[in-house]
């Protein structure tokens, strides 16, 4: 070859070789998801997409904080009149019903899986909360991520200062009011108290006893569900709560999860709240924590049955690219790896998402590591009723404030209890007839 051709070879090699180097490198597809965890739950979730974003190169999570579950729903809403709903959205299980009902607006889970090629079994996640997430057909709807249960938290150091024995916490409300005399007579100005009291106190305490909460199996059963809380048993339970509140053993912290807050930093010694609290517990008090299970009456047959599902689930939602729920499809195969899944599940106290990821953290030796950290899911695993499946009701967001407004009536003399229960009924129950009448048509 002569030297001319092989330098302008040489030359067109190397034009070549710059324009293939000022080319970009294949841009990532990104998936936008919209989430309500803060604070450490909010570093767990931001290092889930991080890790699996590292894993592989096609796809980036780009996980965003939007407030709390409330807003973060109604900014989703918005956002999906406008065009731009985010790939994946993150709901509180109170807003179940009003997702299944949002017709157009999500793709179904099982359908993103199957479309991307994934294997995907419905079987193989945990049954009590894969059900709840499962349309009457037997579609999974939505992606159950953080799932919860509520449980008592106490403190053991404030048990060891009253003379109570740290390792033997309440099983039943007539101890519950027992301990909270000991520990108050010991100095403590808050024994105890709750958070998300709807939840505690009326949905899980139903399911616990085996009784319902609502109509037509708590809602599974069909539109036309009607609230049923202001049983004996239930008045019952409100005045013990209420008398414990005039003693000073039960101190109301506030709605949604503000009580949480009082019982990390040692104010209170004891509260009803999400298992999910453990998390907070182990990184933030200064004291040594115990879980044990949600009290219940001894003398109520059946009880105690099964806890209900607290915590969100993730959903899709629709109008996006083919490529782009590819993505999503990897993400949640990703999430639902059993040492991920594990992973998860002891950093936050979260109920394992899978069975094998209970099964993983079991041989590991984490239970007996941890005293308590098992009983969210045993609680969960128990055999279901119609009663205690779980509940599942329309405009269920307004219902939860009427709720707290009829119980911060109670607590603060304002109404009696039947008289308050009653009233909780009459306004959810108008709720329930909105909802059936908007989404019967």
């Amino acid at each position: 070859m002569k030297k001319t051709h092989l330098v302008r070879s040489l030359t067109l090699c190397g034009m070549a070789a710059a324009a293939l180097a000022a080319l970009p490198a294949r841009a990532q597809t990104e998936i936008q998801w919209s989430h309500s965890m803060g604070g450490a739950l909010g570093e767990w979730v931001n290092d889930l997409a991080k890790e699996f974003n590292a894993s592989q190169k096609d796809y980036k999570v780009v996980p965003t904080y939007k407030g709390t579950y409330d807003e973060s729903m109604t900014a989703a809403i918005a956002a999906f009149r406008a065009g731009n709903a985010p790939h994946i959205l993150q709901v509180f299980e109170v807003g179940t019903a009003t997702m299944m009902a949002s017709k157009g607006a999500i793709v179904p889970v099982a359908k993103i899986m199957k479309d991307a090629g994934q294997k995907f079994d419905p079987k193989a996640y945990v049954p009590a909360v894969a059900g709840y997430y499962t349309a009457p057909s037997g579609e999974m709807l939505s992606f159950p991520f953080n799932s919860s249960t509520p449980v008592l938290h106490y403190n053991k150091d404030a048990f060891k200062a009253a003379g109570l024995d740290p390792e033997s916490p309440p099983k039943t409300w007539p101890e519950v009011v027992l301990t909270a005399a000991k520990l108050k007579a010991s100095g403590h100005q808050c024994p105890f108290s709750t958070s998300w009291g709807s939840w505690t106190q009326l949905e899980s305490f139903s399911a616990w006893h085996n009784v319902e909460f609502a109509t037509k199996r708590n809602g599974f059963g069909g539109m036309d569900t009607r609230l049923a809380f202001n049983t004996p048993l239930h008045v019952r339970h409100f005045e013990n709560l209420s008398n414990m509140a005039k003693q000073g053993l039960f101190v109301y912290k506030g709605r949604g999860n503000k009580a949480d807050a009082a019982f990390v930093s040692g104010e209170c010694a004891m509260v009803t709240a999400s298992s999910a609290l453990y998390g907070s517990v182990k990184r933030n008090s200064k004291f040594t924590g115990g879980i044990s299970t949600l009290p219940y009456y001894p003398d109520v047959p059946g009880a105690p049955q099964n806890t209900v599902i607290g915590g969100a689930s993730l959903w899709v939602m629709s109008g996006k690219k083919p490529a782009e729920y590819k993505g999503v499809a990897q993400f949640f195969a990703f999430l639902s790896r059993p040492e991920v899944a594990a992973a998860s599940h002891q950093r936050t106290g979260y109920l394992p998402v899978t069975l094998a990821s209970f099964e993983l953290t079991d041989k590991s030796g984490f239970y007996k590591q941890n005293a308590g950290t098992d009983i969210s899911v045993t609680q969960m695993i128990r055999k279901t009723t119609d009663k205690s499946r779980g509940i599942r009701l329309g405009n269920f967001v307004q219902i939860r404030t009427i709720l707290d407004e009829e119980m911060e009536n109670i607590w603060s003399g304002k109404k009696t209890v039947k008289q308050g229960l009653d009233d909780a009924k009459k306004r959810g129950d108008e709720q329930l007839a909105r909802f059936e009448k908007a989404n019967s048509r």
